[in-house]
């Protein structure tokens, strides 16, 4: 066994391969490289966001806001005007609360949603709207208390101070809805007018605090929501501030035709109903 070992062991290692036959193989990969290389395909354009079903009424700030915040998100939105027919069964059955603004969404639970904050704030996440509603907790945190502030306790004053020389139903349970005396009536809607200045100082000062909106140098949805309930307060002939003055220019200046069309609508309504008063 030892022997047949070392016989193996004497044998001659095999030749090496030849050197040129690595070369054609170099030569093919030089060529190869020198080829130019395939065009990047070009860049995909972002895809579209899907458009919205929305039912709204168009003298409301309240569908206002979501017909701004639609259109400059970019979400493209199919409107249907609802006047008239939120009491029909058809619209009740998807809608028992028979309110608008109220969009579709196949992706909803039941299918739609309504409450103006709550449609902005599923359509920010849903689509990743950061500059409108930004993910960091904390400055979500003052988003959301700035809009629940106003719904809670700055629109309640508005709308008990405009809702009367606009012809629009007063809530259950507020004298404008009672069988009071028009002088306590028009004493209620005072007292409204006097408390709104409160609240109002409360965004000037306290949510705003220098920056040009709620959301900093960019509109939130919050922004959009107050500066859309101040449009209201023309019907009055409310004296704004000079702060809420400029602040109102500088979003529709910032958001553009997103805000004026829709604002046009709750305006056009304003002057009509004014105008009827001086007639």
């Amino acid at each position: 066994m030892a022997k047949a070992a070392a016989k193996s062991a004497k044998k001659p290692a095999a030749k090496a391969a030849p050197k040129a036959a690595a070369r054609p193989a170099a030569k093919a990969s030089a060529k190869a490289a020198s080829k130019p290389a395939a065009k990047a395909a070009p860049k995909a354009k972002p895809a579209k966001k899907p458009g919205i079903k929305l039912s709204m009424l168009r003298p409301s700030v309240n569908n206002m806001t979501v017909r701004v915040f639609a259109r400059a998100a970019g979400l493209d939105p199919t409107e249907t005007d609802a006047w008239g027919h939120t009491r029909s069964p058809e619209f009740l059955a998807r809608n028992p609360a028979h309110l608008t603004p109220m969009i579709e969404d196949k992706g909803l639970p039941r299918g739609v949603l309504w409450e103006s904050c709550a449609i902005m704030q599923y359509l920010a996440n849903k689509h990743g709207l950061d500059k409108f509603y930004p993910k960091a907790p904390a400055k979500r945190a003052m988003i959301d208390s700035a809009m629940f502030y106003l719904v809670g306790t700055l629109y309640p004053y508005v709308a008990r101070a405009t809702y009367p020389a606009l012809s629009f139903p007063q809530y259950a349970g507020e004298v404008g809805h009672s069988d009071a005396h028009p002088d306590k009536k028009s004493e209620a809607q005072k007292a409204a007018m006097a408390a709104i200045a409160e609240p109002l100082e409360v965004f000037h000062s306290f949510f705003r605090d220098g920056k040009p909106f709620i959301g900093g140098n960019h509109p939130s949805i919050a922004d959009i929501r107050l500066a859309a309930t101040l449009e209201f307060l023309a019907v009055i002939d409310y004296a704004l501030p000079k702060w809420a003055k400029e602040y109102m220019v500088a979003l529709e200046k910032k958001l553009g035709k997103a805000y004026a069309e829709p604002a046009g609508d709750v305006r056009g309504y304003i002057a009509h109903v004014k105008s009827q008063a001086g007639a």
